[in-house]
């Protein structure tokens, strides 16, 4: 896909690998649609990227209500969408799921599971509509794997693996390609905000956001007749 003038909705984008990717989005020329619950720290990354068209959108997704009020401000802000990169998600820590509370099952499933579907069939009928477009889920490894201690949290991107495989084949044949990417420990703030800890040397090993963004960049950049439609990605 050519990137230059194209324009891209990415949940996630006020820090870590959503950031990143809109960075490194903003550099090839693409229109940016910011989606994240804190308004100011959207702000601090427009300011970081020039010469474009960026709008942003606080939103907490959530929420059905505001997903919805988002998703219609950007198609009446923009002509055309022809990228959804839905990389928000939050962690769940380590423990047994007896212990889990029940709050925190609730906000996992619906971050990382139902607010990635609704936002994506929301956005769907406009990608469509595009002779090109791209809908991109970033999962995670434990979306292909088993880790001890991470019922709830398997349990969001399991599902989001299995939504991204039917998607992509509801679409085939379409102008709409779906990929979904699957990664290991990404240097983050996301684990920290629930209290999770690490073996020393552990965290340190985790990749870079800025890395893990480059290869989403990549996977979007290739010619017209090729499309990646599932990337795993580990750190040595």
């Amino acid at each position: 896909m050519i990137l230059q003038g194209r324009t891209a909705i990415i949940t996630g984008a006020s820090d870590g690998l959503g950031k990143e990717v809109a960075l490194k989005l903003g550099e090839k020329g693409v229109n940016l649609a910011l989606i994240a619950r804190r308004k100011e720290k959207l702000e601090e990354v427009k300011k970081q990227i020039k010469e474009l068209k960026i709008e942003i959108y606080p939103c907490d997704i959530k929420d059905l209500t505001q997903i919805k009020q988002t998703v219609n401000k950007i198609t009446s802000d923009f002509k055309s969408i022809n990228i959804l990169l839905n990389v928000a998600g939050i962690w769940q820590k380590k423990m047994p799921v007896e212990e889990v509370d029940e709050q925190v099952i609730e906000d996992v499933i619906d971050t990382n599971l139902k607010g990635l579907i609704h936002i994506t069939r929301l956005v769907l009928p406009t990608l469509k509509k595009q002779s090109e477009a791209a809908i991109m889920n970033i999962s995670s490894m434990t979306g292909v794997k088993y880790p001890l201690g991470q019922s709830v949290y398997a349990a969001s991107k399991w599902g989001v693996r299995g939504f991204t495989e039917v998607l992509r084949e509801d679409l085939r044949g379409t102008s709409v390609k779906v990929s979904g990417i699957y990664q290991a420990g990404v240097k983050t703030d996301m684990f920290f905000k629930t209290g999770e800890t690490f073996a020393p040397g552990v965290f340190e090993k985790f990749m870079k956001p800025e890395d893990l963004a480059d290869i989403v960049v990549f996977m979007l950049s290739q010619p017209k007749g090729i499309w990646l439609e599932e990337v795993r990605v580990n750190y040595k």
